[in-house]
Formats: structure tokens, sequence, C-alpha cells
């Protein structure tokens, strides 16, 4: 099977002469279709430099990202704007929606801008929504809406488009223990039923003990990586624990 996304000797270095700073060093990973896959690691090891690196927010000092097989370094002006749009979906801590539009509208603006036909628009934005449970938010905007619907109708909104590969950066950073479960059952039925390949980055334990792998990053180089194959959630979260513990952290949350 042919992964979605491949990082190969991934490097990035910020500064000069005795101030350079190796954000990441060499790294290698891969991911293939259909899989939920973690990274984690304590403050500094490189976890959001890479997802940076993979949205192509931040180029790399050397190293190749490919995605479907498209090297990101080698794309331009309207032809990368257009990649990130058609086969990249993000899901930020902060939501990001537009104010002064309704949960519906900031789904389907993603549409409205990729030229999708008008008459398709409202449909798949709605089916979007029922997809994350968040079909009650439609009518409302933000402000109007709790942190765990805005989360949800951002990830609609990053999914809707049908995209090659979902980013998340602490997708459960901002809500309470509640919408974070929420937010996390939906986003592995949306793997699990509709095969949707997703990477996040997180440093919460139980966030991470949704996904099928886990990438442990420490000092920009990969320390260790824990498969859940068929291992239920609350073993692979004590799994998960464990790592953390030994890259120095505690995991934050419990189930």
């Amino acid at each position: 099977m042919k992964a979605i996304l491949t990082v190969e000797q991934l490097t990035k270095t910020y500064g000069r002469g005795d101030s350079r700073t190796h954000a990441l060093r060499g790294l290698d990973l891969s991911v293939l279709p259909g899989e939920f896959v973690g990274v984690m690691g304590p403050s500094g090891s490189g976890k959001t430099t890479l997802l940076n690196c993979i949205s192509t927010i931040d180029a790399p000092s050397s190293g190749r990202v490919l995605v479907e097989g498209k090297e990101l370094g080698t794309l331009r002006g309207k032809e990368l704007a257009r990649f990130r749009r058609e086969r990249l979906g993000f899901i930020f801590q902060d939501c990001n929606l537009l104010d002064t539009l309704t949960g519906l509208e900031n789904i389907a603006l993603a549409l409205t801008i990729g030229g999708v036909p008008a008459r398709e628009v409202e449909p798949r934005a709605r089916q979007a929504a029922a997809l994350l449970g968040v079909e009650e938010a439609l009518e409302q905007f933000p402000y109007q809406m709790s942190g765990g619907q805005q989360q949800r109708v951002a990830a609609a909104r990053a999914m809707v488009t049908a995209p090659a590969l979902i980013l998340a950066d602490e997708p459960t950073g901002a809500l309470d223990s509640k919408s974070a479960r929420l937010l996390l059952e939906q986003l592995s039925a949306l793997n699990r039923e509709r095969e949707a390949t997703i990477l996040m980055v997180t440093h919460d334990a139980f966030a991470a003990s949704w996904c099928r792998r886990i990438l442990f990053l420490r000092d920009g180089e990969l320390y260790r990586e824990l498969c859940r194959e068929g291992e239920d959630r609350r073993g692979f979260f004590r799994e998960i624990l464990s790592v953390v513990s030994e890259l120095g952290g505690d995991g934050t949350d419990v189930l």
C-alpha cells in the first residue's frame, strides 16, 4: 500500500552560528491511507515544526515531504494554494472559524472557494456536519456555539473537501474533558467508517489513546513508536503514559 504521507530525512534549523537550534534532525516517517496517527513529545521535541513543514506553513532546511507522492517543496503559488485547499484538511486548537459566518457557511466556505457547483455545496456541508454530530450548530454563529461545537464545526470544515490528509494540531487543547471526548469519538468514527487519514499532534495521552499508532519525538528525532493493533484503548493509554514518563512528561489527563 502506497503511503499518503512520506517524510524523508527532514531537517529544520533555526538561527545561525552558535545560536542555531536543530528542531528536526533527519526525520523519516510515513502514514498509510486510513491511518490515525498521533505525534507526541515534550516541548522542543520538534512536533509542531514537523506539522508546520507538512502543512507548508514552514519550509524544511533539507529533506522532502511528499503527500500522495507529490513533493510539496516543488509546488509554488497557485499550485501550492490549490493543493493545500483540496488535499489537506486542517484542525487547529483555536478553531479559526470566521465570526461573521454561521456554522453551515464556515463548513461550506472551503467548497465555495474550491469552485464546487452551488447546488452541491449545502448538501455536502450538511453531510459533513452530520458526520461530526454538529447539525444543531449549523444556523448558529461561532459566538453562540460551545467550544466543543466550534471544534467539531472546524473538523467538519477540514474534511468536507475529502482531503488526502487531515492535520490536527492539539485539537482538544482548549476543550473541557466532555467536549474533548466527544470530538475524539467523532474523529475516531471518521477514521474508522470513512477511512479518513489523520495525523494529530498532541501532548495529551488521553487524546493520543484514540489513535492507532503513536510516534514519539525527542530532540527532533524519532524516539519510539507504539501501535495499538488489537489492544483496547485503556491498555494503549497505559503504554502511552509509560513512554511519556520516560520522556519526562505526565500525560496530563486521565481516562
